[in-house]
């Protein structure tokens, strides 16, 4: 089964969970990186301004099309309660072109389901979901074991 782990980080946290991903399927990895710039406390305000507005933003070129893969992993970090715009952008941006799909977050602690959900508009309903808070993903207490089966 051909696998693709597509994610956006702003702080690494993420980026963390992916690369664990991508090295374990032993797959292809891609960072969605936004036209807009999040790094820094300005970023980190502008995110949860566009995160609460669902705003779409513009990325930078992509390599692997999601149309050529049976299963996508999808993360991203919570913002506002919703999953970052540079993801939930890639989303709308590849509509209809993922066969199957699989969902992981991370966050300070809560907006999981709702960002699951949102998710979920753009690509179809995931075989499976994970969600891991940066705490758990800082001192590696988290098992992707039963996510990657």
């Amino acid at each position: 089964m051909k696998s693709l782990v597509v994610y956006y980080t702003r702080t690494k946290i993420t980026q963390k969970v992916a690369q664990e991903i991508a090295n374990k399927l032993d797959c292809d990895i891609e960072e969605v990186v936004p036209k807009v710039n999040y790094n820094g406390k300005l970023g980190y305000a502008r995110g949860i301004k566009d995160g609460a507005s669902a705003k779409i933003v513009d990325l930078e070129p992509l390599k692997y099309d999601p149309k050529d893969y049976d299963i996508v992993y999808l993360g991203a970090p919570v913002w506002a309660s919703k999953a970052a715009n540079p993801l939930i952008s890639y989303l709308k941006q590849n509509e209809g072109k993922f066969s199957e799909v699989k969902f992981f977050l991370t966050a300070g602690s809560s907006g999981f389901e709702s960002s699951f959900s949102q998710m979920e508009k753009y690509s179809k309903k995931p075989l499976k979901t994970i969600a891991i808070t940066t705490k758990q993903v800082k001192h590696g207490e988290y098992d992707l074991t039963s996510f990657l089966d």
